[in-house]
């Protein structure tokens, strides 16, 4: 069972950045990570964070791409929060884990 729910209750669907994109898939997970799929002119983008951890960013030229990976890379998410939420804050595990997806999906 997943844990991610949509970010704001749906809200930020179709909302516009400040670079013009715009978010066409936004959820969150209750342990703080939050990803995010927008729209822009020429380009996809995939945006991962875990408050105060990471924030990483990948671009894609079509959604179909985007879209899979998201999937994939949300697995994995999954994962990093729950190497987080099971050490110190410090811990190298924490790191490694983030590390390994940074490294896995660059």
């Amino acid at each position: 069972m997943s844990n991610w729910q949509p970010y704001n209750r749906g809200r930020s669907i179709g909302v516009k950045g400040s670079e013009g994109s715009k978010i066409v898939r936004d959820e969150e997970h209750p342990l703080g990570a939050r990803m995010t799929i927008k729209q822009g002119q020429d380009y996809v983008s995939v945006s991962c964070a875990i408050s105060g951890k990471i924030d990483h960013t990948r671009f894609f030229k079509e959604m179909r791409a985007a879209e899979k990976e998201y999937s994939t890379m949300q697995k994995e998410m999954t994962r990093v929060i729950g190497a987080i939420s099971s050490a110190k804050a410090a811990d190298i595990k924490v790191w490694e884990a983030i590390s390994g997806f940074v490294s896995r999906f660059p």
